[in-house]
């Protein structure tokens, strides 16, 4: 555990709420998300975390500092796999693009929440069971045969248990009302479908928590490294997604790249679990030698995917398409052109 002064656990609480505070309201009028605004923000996200990093680096040490970095890096290669769904989600609700960005404000608040809680619990347990990060590298060799077997299947947000336990608690109508979430009818307060779709985005969150909590608990074990190095991953989901949705199909070589740092993290815990619980003789894997390997399949993983691009067309808008999305049909039944995901036209993607 390091030595993290009370102030910095200030600060970065402070940093967190002034952020979500200037990007809602930055987007308080519903517009279309195009490549350059999108990058831009993604852009201040990244330089956002670094600048974090480096006060880590010189506040709490390098050790911490390495940590740090190494965490938030894992995470924002793990969280493509959230925006596949959220691309999917959007697709299948026939979200209009306008409305997307405050779907995603809500998920961010969401994911904030549940993985503080879900952190919070791993590393109390760990702390008192390390015998437990076998168990969690088991989770991330299932995971990893998962993806390179292509088992997963496709996600079906519309059978979410998340929007399924909404649907029995208030009726949900078909048509959007703008960015409301609620609206009468008859004199009864319904829900539109774009509360159904953060339903189904939290839903998403905790399925990848699953994966996420035991990899970045392989970092770290400190609560300060952990949570604010998925924070800060997790504020820069929304532009990343924006700036990548027409182009996710195109970094084909990402999935196996995800899957040999999956398979790499889960060795680092047995190596971990086996050096605390069985003899002090059996290797760690440093922490410097962890940001590298994860760093170098990332640049590797992209770089192959630019070289070698898959074979067939491309789907979704390309990088520098700012226009607006024609405007969709009603509701998620509906049918028709006037999709507004990035996977609206053709086959929906498959969840990684």
């Amino acid at each position: 555990m390091h030595d993290v002064p009370l102030w910095l656990w200030a600060v970065f609480a402070v940093t967190v709420l002034v952020s979500l505070a200037v990007d809602l309201l930055a987007h308080r009028q519903a517009h279309v998300i195009g490549f350059r605004e999108a990058a831009a923000w993604s852009g201040v996200w990244v330089g956002l975390a670094v600048t974090f990093g480096v006060v880590v680096y010189l506040v709490v040490g390098t050790t911490a500092g390495v940590e740090y970095t190494t965490a938030w890096l894992l995470e924002k290669s793990l969280s493509v796999d959230n925006l596949f769904v959220f691309a999917l989600i959007f697709g299948y609700f026939r979200v209009p693009r306008a409305y997307q960005h405050r779907v995603l404000f809500l998920g961010v608040l969401g994911a904030l929440v549940f993985r503080g809680v879900f952190l919070a619990a791993g590393v109390a347990v760990v702390s008192r069971f390390t015998a437990v990060l076998f168990v969690f590298a088991a989770i991330l060799f299932y995971s990893t045969y998962k993806i390179l077997k292509e088992e997963e299947g496709s996600f079906d947000p519309g059978k979410s248990i998340a929007v399924k336990l909404l649907r029995k608690v208030i009726p949900v109508r078909d048509d959007y009302a703008g960015t409301h979430f609620f609206v009468r009818e008859a004199g009864k307060r319904v829900a539109t479908p774009l509360l159904a779709v953060v339903a189904a985005i939290e839903a998403a969150d905790l399925v990848f928590a699953v994966d996420s909590v035991p990899a970045v608990l392989a970092v770290s074990s400190d609560a300060f490294i952990v949570y604010t190095s998925n924070a800060f991953a997790i504020l820069g989901l929304r532009a990343l997604y924006f700036m990548l949705a027409g182009l996710l199909d195109r970094f084909h070589y990402l999935s196996t790249g995800l899957a040999l740092i999956l398979s790499f993290i889960a060795v680092k815990l047995i190596l971990q679990a086996s050096h605390k619980t069985i003899s002090t003789a059996v290797p760690e894997i440093p922490s410097p030698l962890s940001l590298a390997v994860i760093a170098t399949v990332l640049a590797v993983s992209v770089g192959l995917s630019m070289l070698r691009p898959a074979p067939g067309p491309g789907g979704g808008p390309t990088a520098d398409d700012d226009r607006p999305a024609e405007k969709p049909p009603a509701g998620p039944g509906a049918t028709g052109p006037g999709s507004s995901g990035p996977h609206s036209s053709g086959e929906p993607p498959k969840a990684r």
